[in-house]
């Protein structure tokens, strides 16, 4: 089962959509991925402001700097 994700980004970021259509065939497959909005916690927005979207792992807390797609996400994942 792979480990639960956050995907970090914020409402109207055309780059975080971009982002979530290359996760949905994986989430389809089992992935849990949480949608955080930075814009909820200064702290969020000091750290990923210019980085979203950002795919974090629960589990050990690395983190997927966008661009990535399906493979890279696959790889980051295992």
């Amino acid at each position: 089962m792979p480990p639960e994700c956050q995907l970090f980004g914020t409402l109207g970021c055309h780059l975080c959509e971009l982002a979530e259509e290359e996760l949905m065939p994986l989430v389809e497959h089992g992935l849990l991925v949480e949608l955080i909005d930075i814009a909820e916690h200064e702290d969020w927005v000091e750290d990923y402001g210019l980085r979203i979207p950002v795919l974090r792992r629960v589990d050990t807390g690395a983190e997927l700097d966008w661009p990535f797609d399906a493979e890279q996400v696959v790889a980051f994942l295992l």
